[in-house]
């Protein structure tokens, strides 16, 4: 049986990258966790095990593929099932790659706006029952690119945009009880596809920080929001090292 009176948090593609170092950060500060991983098994094993192994029963590691409509709200509920309640929604997962114009596809707009819109906002739906009864929030990972389009990129650019709507939108129709807010990062971690290191060095030095941020520096402030932050709602904080100011 897991303590149902440590709070649980949920993150959708929390087996890797910026997700894993949340939830490793969420269990040290006292959360149980369930994440859900696609193609990632291994990756979500192992993290399930280090969590494990800080505290036993606070992770619940659970294969998901966001583009299944019907498979969402069944996630949530067996999340609530083995926990007893849900704290905090984080929509972390996210797809991303280039489209530009002239060769983007339908399937290409499907996938994009699956993972970074509709997916998010179906999760909402279904965890909001939960939430409401622990006076939860949900956590929406967004992008600077939301705002300010990325070049060759407009369909994520878009489907980034409508989560960052979602959030306000959200953040109203669900208050008092829930709260709502999201993070826009900057360079924190590069694609994995790759990026130039001459690209590299041209976007930084537009950063008034002038370095790329960490995958900590989003986390500490997923925590901030989650468990420090309980007159903030609606709210979409740049963690960017100020890049936002000169897109």
């Amino acid at each position: 049986m897991t303590d149902s009176s440590r709070p649980v948090a949920v993150i959708s593609g929390g087996a890797k990258r910026v997700g894993a170092v949340m939830a490793e950060s969420l269990c040290e500060a006292g959360y149980d966790l369930a994440i859900s991983y696609r193609h990632s098994h291994d990756a979500a094993q192992a993290l399930a095990a280090r969590c494990e192994a800080l505290r036993p029963r606070s992770c619940l590691a659970l294969p998901l593929d966001l583009a299944d409509s019907a498979a969402l709200a069944p996630f949530i509920e067996r999340v609530a099932t083995h926990y007893g309640r849900i704290d905090a929604l984080i929509n972390n997962a996210s797809s991303f790659y280039p489209t530009p114009l002239a060769q983007a596809t339908p399937a290409q707009w499907e996938e994009l706006f699956a993972t970074n819109a509709r997916a998010p906002f179906f999760l909402a739906q279904a965890a909001a029952p939960h939430l409401a009864r622990s006076r939860g929030c949900i956590l929406n990972l967004i992008d600077i690119y939301g705002e300010r389009p990325l070049p060759q990129h407009p369909i994520y650019s878009m489907a980034k945009a409508a989560l960052a709507m979602m959030t306000l939108a959200l953040a109203r129709d669900l208050g008092p009880q829930v709260r709502v807010n999201g993070i826009a990062p900057g360079a924190v971690l590069w694609p994995e596809s790759g990026k130039a290191e001459v690209e590299r060095r041209e976007l930084l030095a537009r950063t008034p920080l002038g370095r790329a941020g960490e995958p900590s520096d989003i986390a500490r402030t997923a925590l901030f929001l989650l468990r420090d932050a309980p007159y903030i709602s609606g709210e979409i904080i740049r963690v960017d090292g100020g890049r936002a100011l000169s897109i």
